[in-house]
């Protein structure tokens, strides 16, 4: 096995074995991360097996190309603004004052980013238009006829500042936590107020985590599917990725070479924002000293401030899932909702008796759960060997590991498509199978799974693996009777957040699905296009059921979890 590989790792005291699993683990990375993407460039520039950037830059000069290219930067960047004005205020809120429920509300908060965004888009879709049976209910629903104002431009980017505002949250807590409570006091003990002490003090100093906030929202606003095709499909405002899902819906891989063209362009817009937010955060911890972080007394400012937050919450999520409940509560649209009306006949139909939503369920429970078992078990070896990495060799393969997780969903795809197309060596094509579904989840997954384990087993003491080699138990066994078991808690909460986030998927799916192999993302997008949006928003509302179930879980497991592993918690 080649030497190189142990000599990168852990130096030149490798020993055989090690390089052996080093090998084994590299090999694996790259044909999760590097193959897909590198077979999607090659078809991007050169899709006769000669390189052709002409013939790439022609592609992507078409007026269809270059009118979504900017419908993409436009809606992506003011969502992004969008997401730091909500998700700015309540991370201060919840990490540096005494906001009464300020747990209860950053849990909330981060709702929008685990439920799925075609859900999202359908909850609001069907609480302010015309047929919003909240509305009708109340007596409050426009005139028929009148168009639904979230349909287009303005409704796409509200709903990339409400689903993408959890990840500003997150991002700009982990900042605000670390700030030390010595330069607020100072700022008091000088007399300065409050709000002066945090405009010219705190903000200046998480001015990195701004950046990387506000570059993660662009990027996840990129990538988004699910939103831009509910919203703007039906009004022709097309985003890059819905406009490479027309394109092959339409054509078929006759058009390959094109959506690979635009695919790369969307992975280029997305990495570059994922490097703007790595540079941000690259030397932020070291900008001042880890101590008691900074903390704000509300004062008179308490009830009013909390009066504002749990307003905020019931308007970006509670009124939009009571608009989805009572729409899959009436028969049909044009229906007022009343005792006498509502009926549970949507969920009987899409739960028992429709043949595609059931297929769906079933399908999508099924790829879900593979996938995160799969990944559960197979992430804790992997881990163990990256822990012994040296640190500028692990982070960059950890960088490679989030490859597909970073690029929108959609790129994978058209990847996958072309990787699996042609037949290959011993398994034949997966093209058009539930497989190439599995497989791509477990690629865009991977990183999920990764990362609570690869905590985990860094907090792990080495000299309990010395311990049992001293004592002549072979690698093998120590990773099934100590590393294991330590982990396992760790690898079952990647495994759920692996099955929620493939359980309500749509970006992969949309472009991999197959008739008979339906994921419940695909089903309630093909209902609501077909006019059924009652059975549809029966489908979401079954789907929100889950995730908060499984949020409830985790919840309740995270006491057994590493620190930072639960982005509430």
């Amino acid at each position: 096995m080649p030497s190189w590989l142990g000599r990168m790792a852990i130096g030149d005291a490798a020993s055989p074995g090690f390089r052996l699993s080093t090998f084994a683990v590299l090999v694996l990375i790259g044909l999760l991360s590097l193959l897909p993407m590198a077979r999607l460039v090659i078809a991007a520039v050169a899709p006769g097996g000669e390189i052709d950037f002409g013939a790439f830059l022609d592609r992507l000069a078409r007026p269809a190309a270059l009118r979504a290219m900017w419908h993409t930067l436009d809606t992506a960047f003011f969502g992004a603004l969008l997401a730091m004005f909500i998700g700015g205020p309540f991370a201060i809120l919840v990490a540096m004052t005494d906001l009464p429920g300020r747990k209860s509300l950053g849990f909330l908060l981060l709702l929008p980013l685990m439920i799925a965004p075609q859900v999202t888009a359908l909850s609001w879709l069907h609480l302010l238009g015309p047929s919003s049976a909240l509305l009708g209910m109340l007596g409050l629903a426009p005139e028929p006829g009148t168009p639904n104002p979230m349909l287009g431009r303005n409704g796409i980017i509200l709903l990339y500042g409400i689903q993408h505002a959890p990840i500003v949250f997150v991002t700009l807590r982990a900042g605000l936590s670390r700030i030390p409570g010595d330069l607020a006091e100072a700022a008091r003990a000088s007399g300065s107020r409050p709000l002066r002490t945090l405009v010219t003090i705190i903000l200046p100093l998480m001015r990195p985590y701004l950046v990387a906030a506000g570059a993660l929202a662009f990027v996840s606003g990129v990538g988004n599917f699910g939103i831009p095709a509910l919203l703007g499909m039906p009004v022709n405002y097309l985003t890059l990725p819905t406009l490479i899902y027309e394109q092959l819906a339409s054509f078929g891989p006759n058009v390959l070479p094109q959506v690979a063209a635009l695919s790369v362009l969307i992975g280029v817009l997305a990495l570059a924002g994922v490097a703007l937010q790595s540079l941000a955060l690259r030397n932020a911890e070291h900008r001042f000293t880890a101590g008691r972080p900074a903390q704000f007394q509300l004062g008179v400012w308490r009830l009013p401030c909390s009066l504002a937050a749990w307003l905020a919450i019931c308007v970006m999520l509670v009124l939009p899932t009571f608009g989805l409940l009572t729409t899959s509560l009436i028969p049909t649209f044009g229906v007022q909702l009343n005792w006498e009306t509502a009926t549970l006949s949507n969920y009987a139909e899409v739960l028992t008796r429709q043949a595609s939503t059931m297929r769906a369920f079933q399908n999508s429970a099924m790829l879900a759960t593979g996938a995160a078992l799969i990944l559960a078990v197979g992430v804790i070896p992997v881990a163990v060997v990256m822990e012994r990495f040296n640190p500028p060799f692990r982070r960059l393969v950890g960088s490679v590991v989030e490859l597909p997780y970073a690029v929108p969903g959609i790129v994978l795809a058209i990847a996958c498509i072309l990787l699996f197309l042609r037949p290959l060596p011993l398994i034949g094509s997966l093209y058009a199978t539930a497989a190439i579904i599995l497989v791509a989840y477990l690629m865009r997954f991977f990183t999920l799974a990764m990362k609570p384990v690869a905590t985990a087993v860094g907090q792990i003491s080495r000299d309990l693996d010395e311990a049992a080699a001293a004592a002549g138990a072979s690698p093998l066994r120590r990773l099934a009777t100590i590393t294991a078991p330590l982990a396992a808690p760790s690898a079952v909460a990647g495994a759920l957040l692996v099955f929620m986030s493939a359980f309500n998927e749509l970006t992969v799916s949309a472009l991999l699905w197959s008739s008979g192999n339906e994921t419940l993302g695909v089903v309630l997008f093909s209902l609501e296009e077909a006019g059924l949006g009652t059975q549809a928003a029966a489908v979401a509302v079954s789907t929100i059921v889950v995730v908060i179930a499984l949020l409830a879980v985790l919840d309740r497991f995270s006491r057994r979890l590493p620190a930072g592993v639960l982005p509430w918690r």
